[in-house]
């Protein structure tokens, strides 16, 4: 976290350097690899903690998404438009297809699209590093944040599989890295509240909100200061379970905020 600041100032969605996102996406990957290599089959099927997804689900997601990084690296290094995906609809039936096939063929799904994410970025001549593509959500973006793209994808996945993963594995330079990037994007949401974030273990704190008021016209709301350890905090951003230690300034367990992607 950073020091507090004027709520509202605005926050540019930048993203870090494309050394150090790759360095984080390659720790995810290894990340995910080791938590896959630990599941039995049958945990494969089991639920994930995504509504409706299995952890086969969200394996086929991961595997597609990286194929979907891919493409983008393939635009900027090329000039010809190539999505990430074809179209929602699209996305949405190779992740539910791929999610009925065995263990094994899953996991080799993960790690042979994994290499060639890494192949398409061995690829890329530094010119290209200056393209403009659209993301997974239509939205024009640099390049360089496809790798923290995917760093960001895979770390946030590994503890969506229900496993034993949890934030507090991020490296630690990542974990203030996607702290700002998530409040960056909760301020340019409806109904976002003015909150001062607090990390009790190193007194870290971070100003955000109020973003844009509610359907509604209401004033946004004001949550004061929620205090927390980092990796609850991370997790009650992202609309993940968190522990009951991270509290409001009432003294009670922070409200879901908006969905932040």
């Amino acid at each position: 976290m950073t020091p507090a600041r004027t709520p509202g100032d605005g926050r540019a969605l930048v993203p870090p350097p494309v050394g150090d996102a790759l360095a984080w996406a390659g720790d995810g990957q290894a990340h995910l690899r080791g938590l896959m290599t630990r599941m039995a089959g049958e945990a494969f099927r089991a639920p994930s903690a995504l509504p409706g997804w299995t952890r086969a689900h969200v394996l086929t997601h991961l595997a597609r998404n990286a194929d979907a990084m891919v493409n983008l690296l393939t635009w900027a290094r090329t000039g010809v438009e190539t999505p990430a995906y074809p179209d929602p609809a699209s996305r949405d039936a190779d992740i539910e297809a791929g999610a009925g096939r065995s263990s094994d063929e899953i996991r080799a799904d993960v790690v042979a699209a994994s290499d060639r994410l890494a192949d398409a970025v061995r690829a890329m001549p530094e010119k290209a590093w200056s393209a403009t593509v659209r993301n997974p959500q239509g939205v024009e973006m640099p390049v360089t944040a496809v790798p923290w793209n995917r760093a960001r994808e895979v770390w946030i996945h590994a503890v969506d599989l229900d496993v034993g993963a949890s934030f507090k594995d991020l490296p630690i330079p990542m974990r203030e890295v996607l702290v700002a990037d998530v409040v960056a994007r909760l301020e340019r949401k409806p109904g976002c509240p003015h909150v001062r974030l607090e990390e009790v273990r190193t007194g870290a704190t971070l100003e955000f909100g109020p973003g844009p008021a509610g359907p509604d016209g209401a004033e946004p709301r004001d949550l004061g200061t929620v205090r927390g350890k980092a990796h609850d905090i991370i997790a009650w951003l992202l609309g993940r379970p968190f522990d009951k230690g991270l509290r409001d300034a009432d003294g009670k367990l922070p409200p879901p905020l908006p969905v932040w992607l």
